[in-house]
């Protein structure tokens, strides 16, 4: 069984330096966070810590810098705001294992913070050499000195074996941290012991992402909503014509089975009447709204390409959503980043925040970015996670190693 991060408190941790993997892969624009939703979420633990006496280090990683120092991927924004919410000191460091970042955590006070630069900045933390990411873990360890910790509060990562998720937990004595234990604990129930009727909605570009768990959910869910642009490759399985909509042709065959699959196991598998077409991927193009069954009889003709779930399918899925207990939903249901065509992911939004009477789960990532980009507040929600890839694969059943590390 894991130990937790009370454990690890309960023991005392004053005048220790804990090393804590957050989650503050953010958005930047222009050098400026724009969603600051994982800083948030990374603050109760480390506030937790810095409170019983800690001395903190943070690692964390941002984007795909693909071993290499790249400025463009600097953590030194999310620290900034990390900094700018606090009420710890918060210090930052110039490199990651090198001269900066040990002379800032051998100066650290209690109760004070310390953030090193990205973790992929070094080859090491994503290698497919279990030497050299132990390697890398144990410089990473010797930050802490002679009576370090660890805690994994990264939920967005435990999916990757990957040195500063994985590995370090063999180093030092390692403990879950409390996001990663309530997105467990949330994530059990709703696959496990959902209350009933549960909803999910999928969304998202490419049905081939969501395969794995469709096929977990099917018998599990009592509905199963398909929207965005998975949702032409379900309508070719139903035999219908998608013009220049995203396809994937290798996948229709999987999707006529979950149809049949979904409808034998009882669980309704809902799919688009209509659709918003446009000649263009732009929030500029010429719009049309087509049933699903004729998307090529319009003006477009061949040209239509689906980019969201047209108001009879809004209507419809709002009705689901409606009579739900348990709502777990990933991926936009239209291009949601272009204004004219994110009226769905809307739709879904609204149904989802109205219905008081469920727990909803907004399942990371792009769904995550969509509701607040929308204007919704974190609270309107039951839970959102904070890692799209590892919540799916959860979802899927996979084994996660950031997990399997600690125990949990």
């Amino acid at each position: 069984m894991a130990k937790t991060l009370e454990d690890l408190i309960a023991g005392g941790v004053a005048g220790r330096r804990v090393l804590v993997r957050s989650d503050l892969n953010v958005p930047l624009a222009d050098g400026k966070v724009t969603d600051d939703g994982r800083v948030r979420a990374s603050l109760p633990v480390l506030k937790k810590l810095t409170e019983a006496g800690a001395r903190v280090i943070v690692t964390a990683h941002l984007g795909r810098p693909k071993g290499k120092v790249d400025p463009q991927y600097s953590l030194a924004p999310a620290a900034q705001r990390l900094a700018e919410l606090a009420d710890f000191p918060v210090a930052i460091a110039t490199d990651l294992v090198g001269d900066d970042a040990k002379a800032k955590a051998e100066a650290l006070a209690d109760g004070e913070l310390l953030v090193v630069e990205n973790v992929r900045f070094d080859a090491r933390e994503t290698s497919k050499d279990e030497a050299e990411r132990a390697e890398f873990a144990a410089e990473l360890a010797a930050l802490t000195g002679d009576n370090g910790a660890y805690v994994n509060d990264a939920f967005g990562a435990v999916h990757r074996a990957h040195a500063s998720v994985f590995d370090i937990a063999k180093v030092l004595p390692a403990y879950l941290g409390d996001l990663v234990k309530t997105e467990v604990e949330v994530l059990e129930k709703t696959l496990n012991n959902p209350e009933r009727p549960f909803v999910v909605i999928m969304g998202g570009a490419k049905v081939s992402d969501k395969l794995a768990v469709i096929d977990n959910l099917i018998g599990k869910a009592d509905s199963i909503l398909i929207g965005g642009g998975m949702g032409y490759t379900f309508a070719v399985a139903q035999g219908y014509k998608v013009g220049t909509s995203i396809l994937e042709m290798d996948q229709v065959e999987t999707c006529k089975r979950y149809l049949a699959e979904a409808a034998e196991r009882g669980t309704e598998l809902v799919t688009a009447l209509d659709v918003v077409c446009g000649d263009d991927f732009s929030n500029d193009a010429n719009f049309e709204i087509r049933p699903i069954e004729d998307m090529e009889g319009g003006e477009l003709g061949e040209k239509a390409d689906g980019l969201d779930i047209g108001p009879k399918t809004r209507e419809l899925f709002a009705e689901k959503i409606a009579g739900a207990k348990t709502i777990f939903w990933n991926g936009p249901v239209g291009v949601a980043e272009f204004p004219n065509t994110a009226h769905g992911t809307k739709a879904v939004a609204e149904a989802i925040v109205a219905n008081k009477d469920a727990f909803s789960i907004i399942g990371g990532g792009d769904s995550a970015a969509a509701v607040r980009n929308l204007g919704y507040a974190d609270e309107q929600f039951g839970h959102i996670s904070t890692g799209g890839g590892a919540s799916l694969e959860y979802i899927e059943g996979k084994t996660l190693p950031g997990l399997d590390a600690l125990g949990a």
